[in-house]
C-alpha cells in the first residue's frame, strides 16, 4: 500500500501557465527550464536568485535539451530547433512529422547515449495521431506509433531501459534498450497498469536508483514507483493537472503543472492551477545528459 504525503513545499513559480511542461534543470548554471506549450513560451528560472525570463516562442515548444555551453534543442510543433542561448535564435534542425501539420511534440528526454526520444499528437486529442521517435546525430527513426498522448520518456540510469506511455491507454511500458544509442532492444511491455483508474500517467523521470517518479495529471500527485513497479508513495500537489517533475538536487522536485481545459469556475476552485512547484522527497538523481549533435 503506498504512502501518501501531502503538500509542504513551496511555489517556485506563480507564473500560471495554459500547459506546463518538460521541465528539465542544468545544474552547471542552477537554471530551471520549463515550456508553456499552448502558451508558446519557454520559462527560465534561476533557483539561487529566484530571477524568472519567460521567452516567446515562434513554435508550440515542449521539450528542451542541453547541446553545449552556446547552444540548446527545441522540440517543437514545427520540428527539432538548435536554439541559441545569447539570442534566443531558433534554427531548424531536424523535421518530425512535415506531412503531419495538426501534430505537435509532447513529451520527451535525452538517453545517455545523447541521443534524444520525443513524443508527438494530435493537436486536438485525436485518438492515435501520434507516435515516439528517437534522434540520434540528426537521424529520425520511428519506434512506436498509433500513440495518443505520448508521455512518462525517461531511461534507467545505465541507459539499458526505456519508459513511455501513452496517457490515453494509461499503461506504463518498460522497454530493453541498447545502451550505446538508446535504441529498443527488445519488446516493450507493461509495467504498470493503471488503465480505467483515476488520472493520467504524465511526465517522469527516472532516480539513480532505478525507481521511476510520475506525475498524476487530475490527482494534483507525484507518485513514486519502484523499477519493479510497485508503487511506493504519492506526494500531494496543490493543483489538480500535475505534468512533469524535474530534480533540481538536495532531495527536491520541481513539478510543472496546467490549467488547460479549466471553465472560469473549475480555475477559481483550483487557483494554482498551471503554477510550478516544489516539494521535498527522497531522490537523486543523475545530471540531465547532452543531445549530441
Amino acid at each position: 500500500m503506498a504512502t501518501t504525503h501531502n503538500f509542504e513545499g513551496s511555489v517556485l513559480s506563480s507564473s500560471l501557465c495554459e500547459l506546463g511542461e518538460g521541465p528539465t534543470f542544468e545544474a552547471e548554471t542552477a537554471t530551471l527550464w520549463w515550456f508553456d506549450i499552448l502558451g508558446k513560451a519557454l520559462h527560465e528560472l534561476h533557483l539561487p536568485t529566484g530571477r524568472e525570463i519567460v521567452h516567446k516562442l515562434p513554435v508550440m515548444g515542449s521539450v528542451l535539451a542541453s547541446i553545449d555551453a552556446g547552444r540548446q534543442l527545441v522540440g517543437s510543433d514545427q520540428g527539432l530547433f538548435v536554439r541559441d542561448r545569447a539570442s534566443g535564435e531558433l534554427s531548424l534542425y531536424r523535421e518530425l512529422e512535415p506531412e503531419k501539420p495538426g501534430n505537435r511534440s509532447n513529451d520527451g528526454r535525452v538517453h545517455p547515449s545523447g541521443s534524444l526520444w520525443i513524443g508527438t499528437m494530435s493537436k486536438k486529442g485525436e485518438d492515435g495521431a501520434g507516435s515516439i521517435y528517437h534522434v540520434r546525430e540528426g537521424v529520425v527513426t520511428k519506434l512506436f506509433d498509433r500513440i495518443s498522448i505520448p508521455n512518462s520518456i525517461c531511461f534507467s540510469p545505465d541507459g539499458t531501459i526505456g519508459y513511455y506511455v501513452d496517457t490515453r491507454v494509461n499503461r506504463l511500458m518498460r522497454v530493453p534498450l541498447d545502451s550505446e544509442t538508446g535504441l529498443p532492444a527488445g519488446d516493450a511491455a507493461v509495467l504498470v497498469d493503471e488503465n480505467g483508474k483515476p488520472g493520467g500517467i504524465d511526465g517522469s523521470i527516472c532516480a539513480s536508483d532505478g525507481s521511476i517518479w510520475n506525475a498524476r495529471w487530475g490527482e494534483g500527485a507525484v507518485d513514486h514507483y519502484a523499477s519493479d513497479g510497485t508503487h511506493i508513495s504519492r506526494h500531494l500537489l496543490p493543483a489538480r493537472r500535475t505534468t512533469c517533475p524535474a530534480y533540481i538536487g538536495d532531495g527536491r522536485l520541481a513539478v510543472t503543472s496546467s490549467w488547460e481545459g479549466l471553465d472560469e469556475a473549475a480555475r477559481t476552485a483550483d487557483p494554482l492551477a498551471g503554477a510550478l512547484f516544489e516539494i521535498a522527497v527522497p531522490i537523486q538523481c543523475d545530471p540531465e545528459p547532452a543531445y549530441r549533435l
